[in-house]
């Protein structure tokens, strides 16, 4: 039997001490385990790519099986952003759980056969992406728990305890297939999703509050802020999970006979951990101004990677890539608080200070959120892309580290003009006297 709440006012200080935030807090950690578990299969590629030596794949080839799930998962995002509101955010998390059943399933009863085609693996990574879906439909139920000055740490746990889901794969996959061979990649997973599905089944809720027209939710897509965002997302997330995802086949790559496998669930990790930093700093600071020196941070990230890609040390390239994972995740928080920030600061503007003018901007938020969710995963196959052309092409990433430090000066440039520009307003307005 569904279980809906029907009164939720998440912005009412003596609701949300009295029942608010204990039924929030159990709706975020059963949403957290979801979410991560999503996150493990949508990245299972990028190791079980690195184990595939016995098929004599190209390097373009394995990059397009590490590429394809985040395409997809980008691409499912925006269907799965409308499913918390249409069919209740407990009742989405158990179908979109379930459906992970699916790629572990195949993986591991195909992987093993070596008259099995590429084409197949091309399938059965591209049905990964359900993973990358399930990041959309989270973010986007949790967004109604919590009040609005509380979204930003919220919703940065909320991300970080998914995001950590790429460590996860990267630790634990080595040793899994190291142990048990590499169909188990595939059946390592199959109980824990289970558990994850009932869990959600028997420990989340519905709010009747979020319950909205997906044909409504979609007038946020002819918004300038959503595109806008959407752009600087790539730069955050879209960077974290292409890096995250393409670590371990680039340093395979790069550097053969380095011990890649046994570091590279650590990039991930930081990247996971320090998001709900970014989300605090965010609160703290606002979004836009953490954002914009974030950017800034990132683009000599790049040059760093770039120079230590180059040197002939592992090591060095190692450590340089940490600070893109470190400045990816701050960057995640601070955009994810940015963006309720600004549809709510609309919703006021246009509709005055009202608990009904908030939940307008929250659905509108929520709405929001599928749409740039989607495109910024984008980020992950472009980056993945990148690599595997720089490679077929020049035989080195350089072309695309270039690539990324051009990006990085385009999101500093558009965060300022858009959200921290205080010149020149009485012109061409900007969003500064917002925070957000």
């Amino acid at each position: 039997m569904a279980r809906w709440i029907a009164e939720w006012h998440p912005d009412d200080p003596a609701f949300w001490e009295k029942t608010g935030k204990r039924v929030a807090r159990r709706n975020l950690i059963f949403s957290i385990i979801a979410e991560h578990l999503g996150f493990t299969v949508w990245t299972l590629w990028s190791i079980v790519a690195t184990k595939m030596g016995s098929y004599e794949f190209t390097t373009d080839q394995l990059f397009w099986l590490v590429a394809l799930p985040n395409l997809i998962g980008s691409v499912l995002r925006v269907p799965y952003t409308f499913g918390p509101a249409k069919f209740g955010g407990r009742n989405f998390t158990v179908v979109s759980a379930t459906l992970l059943l699916i790629p572990a399933v195949l993986l591991g009863v195909t992987v093993n056969n070596p008259d099995t085609p590429y084409w197949l693996f091309l399938v059965i990574a591209a049905l990964a992406g359900f993973g990358g879906g399930n990041f959309a439909s989270s973010m986007a139920n949790i967004t109604y728990f919590y009040p609005r000055n509380k979204q930003g740490v919220a919703l940065g746990l909320n991300a970080a305890g998914g995001n950590v889901g790429v460590s996860s794969v990267q630790l634990v996959m080595p040793l899994v297939i190291g142990s048990l061979g590499l169909a188990a990649a595939g059946w390592f997973w199959i109980p824990l999703i289970v558990v994850a599905a009932a869990c959600a089944w028997f420990f989340m809720d519905n709010l009747t509050s979020a319950r909205a027209n997906p044909r409504e939710q979609l007038a946020v897509a002819g918004k300038a802020q959503t595109w806008i965002m959407s752009f600087l997302y790539i730069g955050t997330f879209g960077s974290f999970i292409g890096y995250s995802t393409a670590f371990p086949l680039l340093s395979k790559s790069l550097f053969p006979d380095a011990p890649f496998a046994v570091v590279a669930f650590v990039g991930p990790l930081v990247g996971s951990l320090i998001r709900p930093l970014g989300g605090l700093l965010a609160d703290r600071l606002g979004g836009a101004p953490v954002t914009l020196w974030n950017f800034a941070a990132m683009g000599g990230g790049v040059l760093l990677v770039w120079a230590a890609s180059t040197s002939g040390s592992f090591w060095m390239f190692f450590l340089a890539f940490q600070l893109l994972f470190l400045t990816a995740g701050i960057g995640n928080g601070s955009t994810y608080r940015m963006i309720p920030a600004i549809f709510q600061a609309k919703a006021v503007a246009e509709r005055g200070e009202s608990e009904e003018a908030l939940l307008y901007g929250k659905r509108q938020a929520s709405a929001a959120i599928g749409i740039i969710s989607a495109v910024g995963a984008l980020g992950g196959f472009l980056i993945n892309r990148a690599f595997g052309m720089s490679f077929a092409a020049a035989g080195t990433p350089t072309p695309a580290f270039l690539t990324f430090g051009l990006f990085y000066v385009s999101c500093f440039a558009l965060t300022w003009w858009c959200y921290t520009r205080k010149v020149g307003v009485n012109v061409v307005a900007s969003l500064a006297h917002a925070r957000v």
